[in-house]
């Protein structure tokens, strides 16, 4: 599951009333819960709570700790109680989809190094947002086709690829907000984590280039061949967003 699908699904898991003010409960309490205290504080039945505790659990919003509650040890201490506790799970989901935490760490590493070595700052962010991108690439199975891979990669990273003629459109900025205020510096950045994931990728048939186009990420990925529409995963209808094969060679 996508990082996005997995935030959407942790909220829907807190729109269930009941649910929530367990969330609440939970997180409001300064050491772990049990089912037990859960039921009580909020006079719910045990087997509700249990059942909603999990279900929080399950999504990454509470953490479960095992834990003797009297202290004791050895034998005859009793099993462990089940407890839950606030995860350091962050639940954030933006539509479109945004990575403004990606730009912030890749800005606050530049200035770091920066700062030790001299460098420009727009240099430094500029290799340190093409070493992400190959990063990103090495998550990816090899197996697979290497122009399927990017338009993957990409389309996981929110920028919506879409097959515009012979050139791959990036439909949506992840850096959307960042962007319209700092374009030189952002789009420099973006156009490098792009470069990044291709080069890391190999053999993908595509190069990026800025190409600024008003409410739509300002790089654009030229084919070094013309591509075939028919090719298995080519919708023919013009917007499909990940295309499942390559230029032809």
């Amino acid at each position: 599951m996508a990082m996005q699908e997995k935030q959407v699904a942790a909220l829907a898991a807190l729109d269930e009333p009941t649910r929530r003010r367990l969330y609440d409960h939970v997180a409001r309490q300064p050491d772990p819960v049990s089912r037990d205290d859960a039921a009580a504080a909020l006079g719910l039945p045990r087997a509700t709570v249990a059942f909603h505790l999990d279900r929080l659990a399950d999504e990454g919003l509470l953490d479960v700790v095992f834990a003797r509650r009297t202290g004791r040890t050895g034998p005859g201490a009793g099993r462990p109680a089940k407890l839950y506790e606030r995860s350091a799970c962050e639940v954030a989901v933006s539509l479109p989809e945004r990575h403004y935490a990606l730009a912030g760490q890749l800005l606050a590493a530049a200035l770091e190094e920066a700062d030790r070595s001299g460098d420009s700052p727009r240099a430094v962010l500029g290799r340190r947002a093409y070493a992400a991108g190959r990063n990103l690439a090495e998550t990816a199975d090899p197996a697979f086709d290497p122009w399927a891979v990017a338009m993957a990669l990409l389309e996981g990273q929110g920028y919506e690829p879409r097959m515009e003629g012979s050139e791959v459109a990036l439909v949506n900025c992840p850096f959307h907000a960042l962007a319209q205020e700092h374009a030189e510096l952002v789009c420099g950045m973006n156009i490098r984590l792009i470069d990044g994931v291709l080069d890391g990728i190999g053999s993908t048939g595509l190069t990026a280039h800025l190409r600024p186009t008003p409410n739509r990420c300002c790089v654009r990925l030229e084919a070094r061949s013309s591509l075939s529409r028919n090719c298995p995963g080519w919708g023919g209808n013009g917007d499909q967003r990940v295309v499942v094969c390559r230029p032809p060679s």
